[in-house]
Parts: structure tokens; sequence; C-alpha cells
């Protein structure tokens, strides 16, 4: 096939992607919780991995990927969290990364969203009485979201970002 061929079928084609689904995940949100106006419209995501199996990982790479894309709602993983409006948080909080966890979220500039991901970030899952847990993300940072599941589908973390950017 030549190049040109080739073109004119993408053109053709289009964006090929899964429509969003607008299902109920159960998102619990922080109580008086507004999604803030300066991000009505995209949002940067900094990740976290405070200590987690990386099942959440999986389903946040997911959400990123190309059959969910979650940049057509207007979020983007960024690498810096001084460039980011939102802090994902996986996992239960390691005596290691509780301190990287409150750094990174005072690293974000105001106004800022932190999201926790997994059913670990809120209850410590499998890890609640070990040695090396901190606590929940919910212990070491104000958590404005919650997006329930074990890992949650990305769907869900569709959802909860469109929740933040109010759309």
């Amino acid at each position: 096939m030549t190049t040109a061929r080739l073109l004119k079928l993408i053109a053709r084609t289009g964006r090929v992607a899964e429509p969003l689904d607008r299902g109920d995940y159960g998102l619990q949100l922080r109580d008086g919780f507004v999604a803030p106006r300066t991000l009505r419209g995209s949002v940067q995501v900094r990740h976290v991995d405070a200590g987690s199996c990386n099942g959440c990982e999986l389903e946040l790479g997911a959400a990123f990927g190309p059959v969910y894309d979650a940049e057509r709602i207007g979020a983007r993983l960024v690498a810096s969290p001084r460039h980011a409006d939102v802090v994902a948080v996986t996992g239960v909080v390691t005596q290691n990364m509780a301190e990287p966890l409150l750094n990174t979220v005072d690293a974000t500039p105001h106004p800022r969203v932190v999201v926790s991901i997994g059913d670990c970030t809120r209850g410590c899952g499998e890890f609640v009485n070990s040695y090396a847990v901190a606590g929940s993300v919910d212990d070491i940072v104000d958590v404005d979201v919650h997006i329930p599941g074990c890992p949650p589908p990305p769907g869900a973390i569709i959802a909860a970002l469109r929740a933040v950017t109010g759309r």
C-alpha cells in the first residue's frame, strides 16, 4: 500500500475508540467538593505509586492508552508535580513513600485535586497490619475524589477525571 493510499484510508476511517461509558462507578467525592473553575478545560495528572501491587497502574495505563484514550477528555500524564493539576495516588502508603507523597502534593500548585485510585488507598487492603505501611492515603493527605475497586476499571478512572474537569 502506498503512503498516499494509507493516508486517505486514515482520513476516511477517522478516530476509532470506544464510546465514553457514562456508568455509575460509585465515585466518592469529598463533602462539598466542587471542580475548580480553572480545571474546566484540561487537566495534567501526576501519578504517584505509594506502594501498590501494580493492579491499579495497569488500569491507569489502560485509561490513558489508545482504547479508552483519556486525552480525548483533556487529561494528560505529566512527569513533574509542578506541571500537574491532579495528583493520582495508587496503593497503600508505605513508610518509605509517606514523605515523597507529601512532597509531591505540596509541590503541586493550587488549585489541585488529589484522587485516590483503588480500595488499598482507603483501607490498606491486604497490607492493613504490615509493619511497612504508614497508613492509607486519607491518613497522609486530604483526598478529594476516591475511585473504588480492586482494581477499578479504566472507565471509572475516566469518570473521575470527568468529575474533576466538570465535563
